[in-house]
């Protein structure tokens, strides 16, 4: 990536659009055409300005195509502020940052009934290849975004360069840790869920949510996703490279499970599947991903898989949509009729993982795997909402990772607001079964505010005793930050990227806390 571009500028661009700026026309465009769209454009009303008040993002890499994504919201926390009628919204895609080669470029109508967003899914783009793309309407460029399509199926790639994150909490901090991840250069980024929080306002909070209330209907949700939106940072980091989406709880309602609410006894069946859809609605509409994951109704389609030539395989979960209800005891947890992902994603899955010729299996993931005992000594406690709370599931899960035809299987996984990286054994109930993969549970990005040395201290004097019970514990931090994977034809290698302090602009400084390596060929992982 050129250096002008893809560091400082990109920073710089995210923050805001360059107005009046036009786009490089087709050379030989025809007069007719263009006198037709002059005398449709008088005819309509003038455009409120700064129609890229949100940025731009691209997702879902693929050999040919990225998902390009912008949304036209003058008026972020106020409905968007456009007028209700479809907007033309141009598009380009070129080699270059200053479009002197312009590959691809066309059209798309922003409509309201999708809240003026955009999803172009340019073809024909070339494998492995940086791009840059732009949009414009009402005489109005948007910041210039920067992605990066995967290999070629047939591809022998060397590496392959990503990070992960999740739990982005606007209430409890900024979220300056993606300018850090913007220097790193990554081919993709993985958000594993809690892009948004739904917890109503709290007027002492650092920084305050929109609204009065929790959302419930479409319009608060879109409010509450314009918001985080309008994060500098945020934009920056989806401005640098193409992020792989998947959501949690949050998105909709704490500890959500298909159709139950946290609150059933607060929320009807009815109330809550309203809440569902507007939900669903609002993050497709803010998120960078396909048409196909455009909702029906309460139901959107999440999980997918993404191939990186014959080195890696992402297979992107769903642990929300299709699970059983929560329960309250262990026994309970055991019952075989329990499922955390659903029938039909589990055939999905175990299909991904036995045909896939890639020398890695990484699973965006969001709720803890391995089994996590929450208490020292001859008590045991168990955060049932995780895997811990779908125990047939996750043997089902670690039978398919046992198998020789499934290669270095590691679960990249987000929620828990620390870090905890784990080996995955085959019976988690039974400790020395045999290694059959590796689990990075990544820390969030703000989510649980500062982590002064006073809160690590007290941090491991609760988890260091439990380690101590844990053998397939090795490693355990909470302070916040992201993971930045380097992935090898031999050898994973994981960074812990964090920093102590998200309640400051500037913030304190981002370091390499840790190291993990996964050695192809041999489950588990080890500390560097």
């Amino acid at each position: 990536m050129p250096e002008s571009l893809s560091r400082r500028r990109l920073l710089g661009a995210a923050a805001g659009a360059a107005a009046g700026v036009g786009l490089a026309g087709p050379a030989a465009e025809a007069a007719t055409a263009a006198t037709t769209r002059t005398a449709y454009a008088s005819a309509q009303p003038a455009l409120p300005s700064g129609l890229f008040a949100l940025g731009v993002a691209s997702g879902d890499p693929l050999p040919d195509s990225a998902v390009l994504w912008t949304r036209l919201a003058p008026a972020p926390v106020a409905g968007g502020g456009m007028p209700e009628r479809a907007v033309e919204v141009r598009w380009e895609v070129a080699t270059d940052e200053r479009f002197r080669r312009v590959v691809r470029r066309g059209s798309e109508s922003a409509r309201p009934e999708l809240g003026h967003s955009v999803h172009v899914d340019p073809q024909g783009l070339r494998p492995d290849t940086e791009y840059f793309y732009r949009f414009r309407a009402g005489g109005e460029i948007s910041p210039v975004g920067r992605t990066r399509t995967a290999p070629a199926p047939d591809a022998r790639p060397r590496a392959l360069r990503f990070a992960f994150a999740s739990c982005q909490n606007f209430t409890a901090g900024y979220f300056h840790l993606y300018r850090d991840l913007v220097q790193q250069d990554v081919a993709f980024v993985a958000f594993l869920g809690d892009y948004i929080y739904e917890s109503a306002p709290v007027a002492t909070s650092l920084r305050v949510h929109q609204g009065t209330d929790e959302p419930y209907s479409l319009t608060d949700y879109r409010n509450r996703y314009a918001q985080y939106r309008t994060d500098p940072d945020l934009q920056a980091g989806h401005a640098a490279a193409p992020w792989i989406v998947t959501l949690d709880d949050h998105e909709i309602d704490n500890n959500w499970a298909d159709d139950f609410p946290q609150d059933p006894d607060k929320q009807t069946p009815e109330g809550f599947r309203a809440r569902r859809i507007a939900a669903f609605q609002a993050w497709y509409e803010h998120m960078p991903v396909r048409r196909t994951a455009r909702p029906n109704g309460p139901d959107m389609q999440v999980f997918r898989r993404f191939d990186f030539g014959d080195l890696a395989r992402v297979h992107v979960l769903d642990t929300r949509q299709y699970r059983s209800d929560q329960v309250a005891t262990i026994q309970e947890a055991e019952d075989p009729s329990r499922t955390m992902l659903g029938a039909q994603q589990e055939k999905w899955l175990d299909a991904g993982l036995l045909s896939g010729r890639q020398r890695w299996n990484l699973l965006a993931n969001q709720t803890q795997v391995a089994t996590n005992d929450r208490t020292a000594g001859e008590a045991d406690s168990f955060d049932l909402d995780n895997w811990d709370g779908y125990r047939a599931s996750r043997r089902k899960l670690m039978d398919t990772f046992a198998q020789p035809r499934v290669a270095n299987p590691v679960v990249l996984t987000g929620d828990r607001h620390s870090t905890f990286i784990m080996d995955l054994e085959r019976n988690p109930e039974q400790p020395g079964t045999p290694v059959v993969g590796a689990e990075l549970c990544g820390t969030s990005i703000t989510s649980g505010g500062d982590i002064p040395p006073s809160s690590q201290q007290q941090f491991h004097t609760t988890y260091d005793p439990i380690a101590a019970e844990s053998p397939h514990w090795r490693y355990w931090d909470n302070r916040r930050g992201y993971i930045l994977c380097e992935v090898g034809r031999e050898r994973m290698e994981s960074t812990l990227r964090s920093t102590e302090v998200v309640t400051k602009q500037e913030g304190a400084p981002v370091i390499s806390a840790a190291r993990f390596v996964t050695e192809s060929g041999r489950r588990g992982v080890t500390v560097a």
